[in-house]
């Protein structure tokens, strides 16, 4: 199990839920605002009020997802919020060494693992999350 974030340009949102979403078996997402710089200093002389007062607004997103299907969703977010500038933002994958269900506690990790050749459903199951 990894959890893949990307921090992407907020336009781009429309266009990679429906890339996502076409994904079979697609887990579903976390959407976070978020706030930031990137662009090197050496690009363009600022004054320093600037540097401390100038963020951008970006969107982290975060699925959680079985290590089969990494590559596929981290290629998508990839190819959909690509406009060669700075500023596109990133995407990284890390590894879930732990994910328990709060209603009860349950080893999610552990349920997977016992039920080999299962998609595990990260979503709302009978009885909701």
């Amino acid at each position: 199990m990894k959890e893949i974030r990307a921090i992407v340009r907020p336009n781009r949102l429309p266009r990679l839920r429906e890339a996502l979403r076409a994904i079979p078996n697609f887990p579903g997402l976390t959407l976070t605002k978020a706030e930031g710089f990137t662009a090197p200093a050496d690009l363009v002389k600022r004054k320093v009020q600037d540097d401390l007062t100038d963020y951008t607004a970006r969107v982290m997103v975060t699925v959680l997802a079985e290590d089969v299907m990494v590559d596929e969703i981290r290629n998508t977010i990839i190819q959909v919020c690509t406009t060669g500038q700075y500023g596109d933002g990133l995407v990284w994958t890390v590894p879930i060494a732990s994910m328990h269900r709060i209603r009860n506690s349950s080893d999610m990790l552990a349920e997977e693992n016992s039920a080999i050749g299962v998609t595990w459903n990260l979503g709302r199951d009978d009885e909701g999350l």
